[in-house]
């Protein structure tokens, strides 16, 4: 979780798959460490990278693909799940941070069923 941290901005925001909105690299790395200490234990994510555009000097916006592949630690067992996220990244001192995340899970709008992409 050290190393999420170093990825965010001192005043970053997070939100999560579920709306849950946090603010500050303490918040954001508090948010996960219950979960990855538990159900998300022995899991693993692949990103891939859709798109990026600099938006000023030292800023970008990106969107990446994420499939989670959770283990046998969730109570649902083993699943994947899909989610976009769309990230503001911002380049101080020679080094790209995020400034804001958002996590959206891909589901079925009539039923709410998760679904993965192709």
């Amino acid at each position: 979780m050290v190393a999420l941290g170093g990825l965010f901005d001192q005043d970053a925001t997070f939100v999560n798959r579920f709306g849950h909105y946090v603010r500050g690299i303490e918040e954001i790395v508090a948010l996960h460490v219950p979960i990855h200490e538990t159900i998300y234990r022995d899991s693993t994510l692949q990103n891939e990278l859709i798109d990026m555009a600099h938006i000023a000097d030292g800023v970008a916006v990106i969107h990446f693909w994420s499939r989670l592949a959770a283990g046998a630690a969730h109570p649902a067992g083993p699943h994947a799940v899909d989610t976009l996220i769309l990230a503001v990244l911002t380049r101080q001192d020679e080094i790209w941070r995020i400034r804001a995340l958002e996590n959206v899970t891909l589901t079925n709008p009539r039923t709410g069923e998760a679904i993965l992409r192709d």
